[in-house]
């Protein structure tokens, strides 16, 4: 581990406040942000964020704070912890208040809806300075992390040095962080993934068996790699960490959020009915319409993606969506 340093942790879900713990862990001082005054004050009181990872305590070098300047002040490590729709608004906010030799760290798995920019694209265009950017990513639910649960994941950066400086300053104890130089295809796999894991949810819920689920995502790792390498991804990354890790995990997790959203549409909940019951975001319902239309625009065949768009936005039953996708013209599977 490197000597200790200032992190701020822009965002305390689950995500952010699973980072805060290990940062703090290892030794480094912590600032959370966040909006809510009550996860605040119980953080900065009472050691615990009373929304997300309730039953967590939090270590003595978290310090949160609703000012995103006192959180940014001196941090040489900034992580972006918030929803995709999110990110637009926060990153404004951080403009003024931001060092210039910080390292921005994406933990985001999506995609602006409205412009289908990936958040790197998204920090390029907000900030006139270039920042030296990393995007983590891989298999990792926020539960097990603080858990203690060994768990293996992917800091993906342009610059060598700035990806050495995450892994080296947050692998702690059972977080591992391997490196590498594809933040296209990291951050891509990030989103895409989200969208098959409702689909896998589908399958669940409609109470199909694993011949179905280990079909859907093998297809669904053919659809993400072909979009993937057209927008100039690597293909070690889809069989990596960040991409088949990442899948694997998000289409069979009992904790995942996205999965959970396919399960209960798959049952016969109406959208708006899961989403009323939820305290967290589940980035592939908005992130799905992204990605078809960035599949659409790259001319690249995406049938999964398709059905669930036309199951989530246009009204299809998901047993249909599921006939529409055995029924297509029969290929080869290299296609």
């Amino acid at each position: 581990m490197t000597s200790t340093r200032r992190i701020a942790v822009i965002g305390a879900g689950s995500w952010g406040t699973a980072l805060a713990v290990i940062s703090a862990r290892a030794g480094h001082d912590v600032r959370v942000w966040s909006r809510d005054r009550d996860i605040v004050e119980s953080i900065n009181t009472l050691q615990f964020n009373p929304k997300h990872l309730s039953t967590t305590t939090l270590p003595d070098g978290v310090i949160a704070t609703t000012e995103i300047a006192d959180a940014l002040d001196g941090s040489t490590l900034v992580l972006l912890a918030v929803p995709s729709h999110a990110a637009r608004q926060v990153l404004t906010l951080m403009k003024p208040h931001i060092s210039n030799s910080s390292i921005l760290v994406s933990l985001t798995k999506g995609m602006e809806i409205e412009s289908g920019l990936r958040i790197s694209e998204l920090v390029n265009q907000i900030f006139s300075a270039s920042f030296s950017f990393v995007c983590l990513s891989g298999p990792s639910f926020a539960k097990e992390v603080v858990q203690d649960y060994p768990t293996a994941i992917v800091a993906a950066s342009r610059e060598q040095v700035a990806a050495h400086e995450v892994q080296t300053a947050l692998s702690f104890m059972n977080l591992r962080i391997y490196t590498n130089a594809d933040v296209v295809g990291t951050e891509l796999c990030g989103s895409i993934k989200n969208v098959m894991a409702i689909a896998a949810g589908m399958i669940a819920g409609l109470g199909l068996g694993s011949n179905s689920v280990a079909a859907l995502i093998t297809r669904g790792l053919a659809e993400m790699t072909r979009l993937v390498l057209k927008c100039g991804g690597q293909v070690e990354t889809m069989v990596g960490l960040a991409g088949l890790g990442d899948l694997v995990l998000t289409c069979t997790g009992q904790l995942s959020r996205n999965r959970f959203v396919g399960e209960q549409l798959g049952q016969g909940k109406s959208l708006n009915e899961i989403t009323a019951g939820m305290t967290e975001v589940a980035e592939g319902i908005k992130t799905s319409k992204a990605v078809k239309r960035l599949a659409d625009e790259a001319d690249i065949e995406m049938p999964i993606t398709n059905e669930v768009v036309a199951v989530l936005y246009g009204g299809k039953a998901p047993r249909d969506a599921v006939t529409e996708l055995m029924s297509r013209r029969l290929k080869s599977e290299s296609d």
